[in-house]
């Protein structure tokens, strides 16, 4: 008895071993289709789709895999130290709550591709990368930052060039 039992397990395992295959073999052909897809925008047809949208780029030869690489300009805020910070500890955390909230919505609307804070206690608290075309909408953003408003943070932006879809590591 304790046999059949064995085996009819054994037999349910091997059934939903071979259903996980399936679905994962559906889920790494439906991938490979998307970077297939991502692969067959050319950099020219990138580069007039950034220039339209009204970002600034250039492109360089890669001297070791001779690949054309795309530059583009994003704009990183460093969120310095404010001189406002006399606000009550459920104050500071509520605008910690709103800041995140902030800075998590313009990730979602894909205007900032990284935020973090620095690892330190210095006058620079963090940064932002920011996915827009222009400072001045940079600017705005940044600013909107419950964070800043309150005087708890400062911001100073500045242009910084990037690879176009290259990885972080």
């Amino acid at each position: 008895m304790n046999i059949k039992i064995l085996y009819f397990f054994m037999v349910l395992l091997l059934l939903s071993c071979n259903k996980d295959a399936k679905h994962t073999e559906v889920a790494s052909d439906n991938m490979a289709n998307d970077i297939v897809k991502e692969e067959k925008q050319s950099i020219k047809e990138l580069k007039e789709e950034l220039k339209a949208k009204g970002y600034q780029t250039f492109d360089y030869i890669d001297e070791k895999t001779r690949d054309t690489i795309v530059m583009q300009q994003y704009f990183i805020a460093f969120l310095k130290r404010g001189n406002n910070r006399s606000q009550s500890k459920a104050e500071a955390d509520s605008l910690q709550k709103l800041h995140l909230a902030h800075l998590g919505k313009m990730y979602e609307m894909g205007y900032a591709d990284i935020s973090g804070p620095f690892g330190d206690d210095g006058d620079i608290r963090g940064i932002t990368i920011y996915n827009v075309p222009t400072l001045a909408m940079a600017d705005s953003l940044a600013n909107a930052d419950p964070m800043v408003k309150s005087g708890r943070l400062e911001i100073e932006i500045h242009p910084w060039w990037a690879g176009k879809g290259l990885p972080l590591r």
